[in-house]
């Protein structure tokens, strides 16, 4: 696999100094740190979201959570409009909750904007407490496709209180261990960073401070090695395709359901409904994760962007092979993802 990941480096662009890569095909799959240590942890960014949607099929499909179960069940969120959205809704991104939760206290959500382009703060860090503040004040909008980093964040703290356990724990136990992501961990603060973790810089080269949070987490605050790459890629490689057909009753089988005797987790991969916002043409939605026709394929995936870092996670499940790419400087990786995903089908095919 040594070739697949020069490959795969060769079509980062040269800003790309400091990468995670990791592929699977065949059944096989490797990884490797370029610019950094084998044991660097990085921000995955909004990957963190496929991870969220797996917990979050996981406790879905033990009975443990429902779609329709509400917010307002799991986490203290008094009598605002968001207490009332249903976890099926935010996994889809169809909460009606915006990208961004209101300022209640410090700086506005304008002036941290721009501390982070200027100056490369963190404009997140809010603890769980902080989070459901913004919540509560949060206006619910009509529930249609609408990416919220919001939402997302309060799924996977409700998922969590469900089951007792702070988010990173509840990460850890359902989602990171089962995989083989043994390196890969939230942070609540800087202090709380491993020996070894990246920084990350802007498209332009500014240093940017590192996104921590316990608030943020579930929707972005991630971190991840090569090696928790990897043990994702070859997991989402491994998950196939259920049997095309008819299934008694009539009713046709969508190859891209969980086949049989799936892991729980692998709920969160299957697309259920379309999304027609700033998205490739025929793009579906499962719990956060996408699927996408790129060149008469279907492609699962997810992406992410922090103010330093940029990544891509794919995988083309009738082919069995899988991709990731994880960037110390935050300029989109999709692309090279997408090419390589085509490479690796050719090579198995």
């Amino acid at each position: 696999m040594d070739a697949a990941l020069d490959t795969l480096h060769s079509l980062l662009p040269r800003r790309h100094r400091i990468v995670l890569l990791a592929v699977a095909a065949g059944g096989r799959s490797a990884s490797r740190a370029v610019g950094c240590e084998e044991a660097a942890d990085a921000e995955i960014g909004s990957v963190s979201k496929g991870l969220t949607g797996m917990l979050y099929s996981d406790a879905l499909a033990r009975g443990e959570v429902r779609a329709d179960s509400r917010l307002g069940e799991f986490l203290d969120l008094g009598d605002g409009p968001a207490a009332g959205v249903t976890l099926g809704a935010l996994a889809a991104h169809r909460s009606g909750l915006p990208r961004l939760g209101p300022a209640v206290e410090g700086p506005s959500l304008l002036s941290r904007t721009w501390a982070m382009w200027r100056r490369g703060e963190n404009p997140y860090g809010e603890s769980v407490d902080g989070l459901l503040a913004q919540a509560r004040e949060a206006a619910v909008g009509k529930e249609r496709f609408e990416y919220s980093n919001l939402g997302f964040a309060l799924l996977g703290h409700a998922v969590a209180a469900r089951l007792g356990l702070p988010y990173g724990e509840a990460l850890r136990l359902r989602v990171l261990e089962p995989l083989g992501m043994r390196g890969a961990y939230t942070a609540g603060s800087v202090e709380a960073l491993r020996e070894g973790a990246l920084r990350g810089v802007s498209k332009r080269g500014l240093p940017h401070d590192p996104w921590v949070g316990e608030g943020i987490a579930p929707a972005g605050g991630v971190r991840a090695t090569a090696a928790d790459l990897e043990a994702l890629v070859a997991a989402l490689a491994a998950v196939g395709t259920a049997d095309a057909g008819i299934v008694p009753g009539g009713l046709p089988v969508d190859p891209l359901d969980a086949p049989p005797g799936a892991a729980p987790w692998v709920g969160a991969l299957v697309p259920r409904e379309p999304v027609k916002k700033r998205a490739m043409p025929g793009t579906r939605i499962g719990h956060a994760w996408m699927t996408s026709a790129v060149r008469g394929r279907q492609v699962t995936w997810h992406n992410g962007q922090t103010g330093g870092f940029a990544s891509f996670v794919g995988v083309d499940r009738a082919a069995g092979v899988a991709v990731g790419v994880v960037s110390a400087c935050a300029s989109g990786v999709d692309h090279p993802g997408f090419v390589m995903l085509e490479r690796l089908r050719a090579e198995v095919s």
